[in-house]
């Protein structure tokens, strides 16, 4: 099985490369990179500079472990500890952040598609607040001269699953359809449905640890700044 790859992956060659004689190969495979991407750091190519990150100091390495490296060009770096792997269990569904500023479109479309929906069943469906919906509702957002309304599921906000799960479920709590003929209709596709779901919470676990990483990483570089600017005073 392949092991993790460390916390900060990019910050974390670079030290390598800064502070070891470990070669681009080790280095590469330990943080999960490509060698070309290493061989550009330590040439100053790289697009983005990067703030070394001691893997030692997280636990990731030991000193131990680099010298065997460094004796070794064919020797392999083993993790000595795993990240941690940040699970979100509360709240709103995380999304990307290339994607929220497509959510007032897609709060606007299913206010306007599915009214019998409530703002809760949005909220969870899309991952926002209630106050947020009320005030695309009332016209009242700050950028509702821009907001147009467009199907969630082509945003990617949600699956079309989902979308039709709630909407069902809506529907049947406003008496909109036959419960015992729509429960038949669901429960054909039951299966398919669960199966979904457990890969769309799979994808937001994933989203939400490299949220969590780049959260860590610019506390870290903000912290680390501070020192910097206190030693020099």
């Amino acid at each position: 099985m392949t092991q993790p790859t460390p916390l900060m992956p990019h910050a974390t060659a670079s030290w390598l490369v800064d502070n070891t004689a470990l070669s681009f190969e080790q280095i590469a495979e330990f943080c999960g990179l490509h060698i070309l991407e290493v061989q550009a750091m330590a040439d100053d190519l790289a697009s983005s500079k990067y703030t070394g990150r001691d893997p030692v100091r997280a636990g990731e390495l030991n000193m131990a472990e680099i010298e065997k490296g460094q004796a070794d060009p064919n020797y392999a770096l083993k993790m000595q500890k795993a990240p941690v792997t940040v699970s979100r269990t509360k709240g709103p569904r995380y999304t990307p952040v290339s994607k929220r500023q497509d959510k007032p479109d897609g709060i606007a479309w299913i206010l306007r598609a599915h009214p019998e929906i409530s703002d809760a069943q949005i909220g969870k469906l899309i991952g926002t607040t209630r106050n947020t919906i009320a005030a695309i509702r009332d016209r009242s957002h700050w950028n509702i001269a821009n907001i147009q309304p467009k199907d969630p599921v082509t945003l990617g906000l949600c699956s079309q699953r989902e979308l039709d799960a709630i909407v069902a479920k809506a529907a049947k709590k406003a008496g909109l359809t036959d419960e015992a003929g729509d429960d038949a209709r669901l429960g054909d596709d039951r299966e398919a449905l669960i199966e979904e779901l457990r890969a769309e919470r799979e994808a937001q676990t994933k989203a939400a640890s490299e949220a969590a990483q780049e959260a860590e990483a610019a506390a870290w570089l903000e912290a680390k700044r501070a020192a910097e600017a206190a030693d020099e005073g």
